[in-house]
């Protein structure tokens, strides 16, 4: 046999942001003191709480297969926490589906909605996945632009730039990742009529949400002009630093949870049994430290951003939620995002994700993950300035 894979992979690259994290562990294998500063891994342990409620089934032998939809219990408290929270109003019978992770919640959204040929619009910069994943599905992504000069905004008049006869759906994300920005309630009114015009159907992930500086997050499924068209993806691994858990849900219209049940039941099956007790308790359990763990976050986020405002050549906004500062380095002579990624690690052993790597639009940015500790923070903040000084000196000299 010529080709043992299949064709749909030929235009699928390997995750850019994965590409670090192997990168960072490979070089701390060889003894190389590296500071991660490209991974959204929450420094944070899951709540006592949390993980009390999940050994306890565990040790109790609730370890068998739950329904493909996910336990009753867990899909009434999502329910519950989307009326409370989003007011978005879903029956927890038909309506959600628990998944082994968010991201297996917008790959199975994107297996059930797109066809062969169908195009989604994805504004850009945008998670390094999204594109991929459409493209698994045998559909394009259709990248819609975003620029910094005017803060990444996102306008109806630039999505109808993109639309076509094939536009099937409409992938939003806020807060957004890598830049940070979230979503005006006057964006949100304008992508939700903009997606009724053209009868689209909206994916939304928003796993960011609870991680917000001040700014409101607004559920596209909350507007009556979306609200019938709207799968909404979220899951516990930033919110809760329970990334390891692999644990999220979609939630959306009846019809299409439906049939999106079909590509759950003849993939995965059904989420950790246990896993979901331990989701059960992280939204019927306290919540205040969500809270300290975004302060804490707020208080990284002023620190790195100042620090990457003093280098030279580097500017950079703050970021309305999430946990990435995506500074502009343009300016620093060190060429592409790529290119200056690849420079830092190897100068300063600091790794960071190029922009590039998140389509249109993120050029001349890298992304700095503000997840990890202060001290990581200042101590890779202060490798930076030693080698950008270092750089300049030389370049004064010569």
């Amino acid at each position: 046999m010529k080709n043992r894979t299949a064709a749909r992979f030929s235009g699928i690259e390997k995750s850019a942001t994965f590409a670090v994290v192997d990168t960072v562990r490979a070089l701390r294998a060889q003894g190389v003191h590296v500071l991660d500063l490209g991974s959204g891994e929450p420094s944070f342990d899951t709540s006592a709480h949390i993980t009390a409620e999940a050994s306890k089934a565990l040790l109790g032998g609730f370890t068998h297969y739950t329904p493909s939809r996910g336990l009753p219990e867990l899909l009434e408290a999502i329910a519950g926490k989307l009326a409370r929270d989003n007011a978005v109003v879903v029956d927890p019978a038909t309506d959600i589906i628990v998944t082994p992770s968010a991201k297996h919640a917008l790959y199975i959204s994107m297996m059930s909605v797109l066809d062969p040929g169908d195009e989604v619009i994805i504004p850009t910069p945008s998670w390094v996945s999204y594109q991929s994943m459409a493209r698994l599905a045998g559909a394009r992504p259709v990248a819609a632009r975003l620029s910094a000069q005017d803060g990444f905004r996102l306008s109806r008049a630039l999505l109808e730039r993109y639309v076509t006869e094939r536009t099937k759906a409409l992938l939003i994300n806020t807060p957004n990742n890598p830049t940070g920005r979230a979503l005006t309630r006057q964006e949100a009114f304008e992508v939700a009529e903009f997606a009724a015009e053209h009868d689209l159907l909206v994916i939304t992930d928003e796993i960011y949400e609870k991680v917000l500086y001040g700014a409101e997050h607004l559920s596209l499924a909350s507007l009556p002009a979306a609200a019938g068209r709207t799968l909404v993806v979220n899951g516990f691994s930033k919110g809760y630093a329970m990334t390891g858990w692999r644990l999220g849900y979609v939630a959306g219209p009846g019809d299409v949870i439906g049939e999106m049940v079909k590509v759950q039941e003849h993939s995965v099956g059904c989420a950790g049994s246990f896993v979901q007790r331990g989701g059960l308790a992280a939204l019927t359990g306290a919540q205040d430290f969500i809270r300290e763990m975004v302060d804490e976050y707020a208080v990284r986020r002023e620190v790195i951003v100042a620090g990457l405002n003093a280098l030279p050549g580097v500017s950079c906004e703050l970021p309305e939620g999430a946990l990435y500062a995506f500074p502009d380095i343009s300016a620093t002579g060190l060429g592409t995002s790529a290119q200056f990624a690849a420079w830092l690690l190897e100068e300063a052993g600091v790794a960071v994700t190029p922009g590039s790597a998140f389509g249109p639009g993120g050029e001349g940015h890298v992304r700095l993950s503000f997840a990890t500790s202060r001290d990581v923070i200042e101590a890779a903040l202060e490798r930076m300035a030693t080698a950008l000084a270092g750089r300049r000196g030389a370049a004064v000299r010569g």
